[in-house]
C-alpha cells in the first residue's frame, strides 16, 4: 500500500440513481476535496449544481460516452434487484457487465483510481448467486489494473425508501440481533455512511487493493 500527496479530485460517479450512488453524489458535492463530480446513469438524477456535470447513457455502448469519461478516481455503485431487473440475467447485466465496463473504460481514459461498493461475503465461488456476482465484479475489476482499487463490502443496507417487504424485515431482524450483541460485523447501516466512506477513501491517492469490511466502513483507517 502506498499513499501520494493529494490534490483537489476529480470524481466519476456511476450508480448516482441508486441508494447509495445519490447520497454519495450529495456527499461529494459538498465536499471540498473534490473540484468536480460527473455522472453517468440510465436516467436523469435530477440534481443541478455547479460542481456537477451528468450524462444519460447506454451503459451496453461505451463508444457513445467513452470521451467524457475523464477524472481522478471512478465510484462505482451500479445495481439493481433481480426484482427490478427482471431476471437473474438482467440483474448479472447491470451488476457485472454494465459495472465491469464502465470500470474498464475508465482505465482505457487514464482514470487511476477505483472505489467499487460490493458486499460483505462476496465470493466468485459462492452457491448463493448475488455474493457469486459480487465476487466476480470484484476479481474482474482487479484484473484492470488500476493504480488504486477500493473494495467496499458493507453489510445490509438501510435505505431511506426501502420498499421491499423482505429487504425491511431482514435490516429489522439484523438489527434486533446487534441490540442483543449477536452478529455485529452484520449490523446494517445507512447508505449515507457507506456514501461517506467512500468520499473519504477515494480522496487519498492510494495505490493498491484494499478492502474494507463490515463495521469498519463507519471508521475507516487510511
Amino acid at each position: 500500500m502506498v499513499y501520494m500527496e493529494n490534490h483537489l479530485k476529480k470524481a466519476i460517479v456511476v450508480g448516482a440513481t441508486g441508494a447509495v450512488g445519490r447520497d454519495l453524489v450529495d456527499v461529494l458535492l459538498k465536499d471540498e476535496r473534490y473540484s468536480s463530480v460527473v455522472t453517468f446513469t440510465r436516467r436523469d438524477i435530477g440534481i443541478q449544481h455547479e460542481k456537477l456535470t451528468s450524462y444519460v447513457v447506454d451503459f451496453a455502448h461505451p463508444e457513445q460516452w467513452r470521451e467524457f469519461m475523464h477524472g481522478d478516481v471512478l465510484f462505482s455503485a451500479l445495481g439493481t434487484s433481480r426484482k427490478q431487473a427482471g431476471s437473474k440475467e438482467g440483474q448479472y447485466r447491470v451488476d457485472y457487465e454494465y459495472q465491469l465496463t464502465a470500470a474498464r473504460t475508465a482505465k482505457e481514459q487514464g482514470v487511476r483510481q477505483l472505489v467499487l461498493v460490493s458486499s460483505v461475503g462476496a465470493d466468485c465461488n459462492s452457491k448463493f448467486f448475488y455474493l457469486r456476482l459480487k465476487g466476480e465484479i470484484e476479481r474482474d475489476a482487479e484484473a484492470l489494473g488500476f493504480d488504486g482499487l477500493t473494495i467496499i463490502q458493507p453489510p445490509s443496507l438501510i435505505r431511506k425508501k426501502a420498499k421491499r417487504l423482505g429487504e425491511t424485515l431482514s435490516v429489522k431482524v439484523l438489527q434486533a440481533a446487534n441490540a442483543f450483541g449477536l452478529l455485529r460485523g452484520l449490523a446494517p447501516m445507512e447508505t449515507r455512511v457507506v456514501a461517506e466512506c467512500m468520499a473519504h477513501v477515494g480522496a487519498d491517492s492510494f495505490q493498491g487493493l484494499r478492502r474494507i469490511t463490515g463495521q469498519g466502513i463507519r471508521c475507516p483507517i487510511l
